[in-house]
């Protein structure tokens, strides 16, 4: 028989309980079980067990009764009360158990781990209570955590399935991306898809396998098309800046020419070499322009300044041809005309050295001058047109001609009219009233040289 030393019984030696994995921390208080507290004796432990005179204690079990320890020298209530604390240990570890199963705090495997350790210690239990009821409520949480772990193979499941669309898709959509030119947002875009691909649980080997390498390949034949690009545009753009230095050069060397006309054209082409060339390297690019555009202001400043002083001129110009003007349409219309020859050749020359006039006056001016000439002019051809022997001569000529066959039409239709040959009697009739018109017109044109 085990005594303990001094008055206090010594604690037989009874197989811990399983430990529980603690559950993940909750946002806000959870309640829990109260821990059992030492008490006497519960109303109702006698049926549960036993105790001998020796203070040896029995546990009832559905297989028998069952020594689960000795406490001497103590009263029967006492050495039951100690086994039976026990008892209430091992009820609340249970108690305990089941919120952590019913709550989903424990993943099926630690769950099942836990039920299983808490169901052997309850072989061997050194307690007295309704064990068999502990052993019910614990396959009642076996079959809990069976459940449960279906449920999360079918959750898994469910998951693995949406992984593998959502994977499906990112291999499409990475495939697309790889043989497009879209290199800025493309590759944003890239990286995004890795992101959400490393964010997916895995799948069956191989089919994860699979995509990865659909994935992995897109990534890299694009990244490879994206670097060879921009390779031939770092290219081009040390090619341009090339070209873009040597129009620099010749736009400066252009600066200072006072050849408006032919250095604008030129500028025009240099400017067209210019956006042919393409982009420079972007800080080489805009230090080029600058200087190609300071030799262009330089220039067309000069122009500008050069015209705006023409301007100035053509328009003074302009006012004294408005005055030569005045005198030359008051020579309109023409009396003398060798006293308005001579006066409007002084203007003509007058006119000539007054010089240019702004291009909008231009044709105004010109028109008007150019009527008083015409007006002049013909005039002066009306003249010798009356005073012409050879045009005389002709008028003339072509009266008599008419003259004469008016004569022989008149014979012709007197003999028609004698044989009563009328049809040929009208037809001399109405060329005789045709050459009659044409005579009246010969005579007028030939009595104006008389006159």
């Amino acid at each position: 028989m085990n005594t303990a030393e001094g008055d206090q019984p010594a604690e037989p030696t009874a197989p811990a309980a399983a430990p529980v994995p603690a559950p993940p921390a909750r946002k806000g208080p959870t309640p829990g079980p109260r821990a059992p507290q030492t008490a006497p004796v519960t109303e109702g432990s006698e049926e549960f067990g036993r105790v001998e005179d020796d203070g040896s204690v029995y546990v009832r079990t559905p297989e028998g009764e069952r020594l689960v320890g000795q406490v001497p020298d103590v009263s029967r209530e006492e050495a039951l009360a100690f086994f039976t604390r026990k008892f209430d240990e091992l009820s609340f570890e249970v108690e305990l158990l089941e919120q952590r199963v019913a709550s989903q705090a424990l993943s099926p495997e630690d769950a099942d781990r836990s039920v299983r350790q808490v169901k052997a210690s309850l072989a061997d239990a050194k307690a007295v209570g309704d064990l068999a009821s502990l052993a019910a409520r614990l396959e009642t949480l076996s079959k809990l955590v069976g459940e449960q772990r279906e449920q999360k193979k079918a959750e898994r499941a469910l998951r693995v399935e949406e992984a593998k669309g959502h994977k499906e898709r990112i291999a499409d959509e990475a495939e697309k991306l790889s043989g497009g030119n879209d290199w800025r947002n493309g590759a944003n875009r890239m990286r995004e898809l890795l992101d959400e691909w490393k964010a997916l649980p895995r799948l069956d080997k191989n089919l994860d396998d699979t995509l990865w390498r659909r994935f992995s390949t897109a990534r890299t034949t694009y990244t490879r098309r994206r670097k060879a690009h921009f390779a031939e545009l770092n290219e081009k753009r040390d090619s341009a800046r090339v070209v873009k230095e040597r129009l620099v050069k010749e736009a400066e060397s252009l600066a200072e020419s006072t050849d408006w006309g032919g250095t604008a054209s030129a500028y025009r082409q240099l400017m067209q070499q210019w956006k042919a060339a393409g982009p420079a390297p972007k800080g080489v690019d805009d230090q080029l322009w600058k200087r190609f555009r300071a030799a262009q202001d330089q220039f067309f400043g000069a122009r500008d300044a050069a015209t705006a002083a023409q301007d100035a001129e053509f328009a003074e110009n302009a006012t004294k041809k408005e005055a030569l003007l005045v005198e030359a349409e008051a020579l309109l219309p023409v009396t003398d005309l060798n006293a308005a020859k001579a006066a409007f050749r002084g203007i003509a020359e007058r006119w000539d050295a007054a010089g240019k006039v702004p291009r909008e006056r231009m044709k105004e001016l010109e028109g008007r001058i150019r009527k008083v000439e015409q007006a002049i002019r013909g005039v002066e051809d009306e003249a010798w047109r009356r005073s012409n022997p050879e045009a005389r001569a002709r008028a003339a000529d072509t009266v008599a001609q008419l003259e004469a066959s008016l004569a022989d039409l008149r014979a012709k239709h007197e003999k028609a009219t004698a044989t009563g040959n009328d049809k040929k009697a009208a037809e001399h009739a109405a060329a005789i009233e045709a050459r009659e018109a044409w005579l009246a017109e010969a005579r007028k044109a030939f009595d104006e040289f008389s006159g």
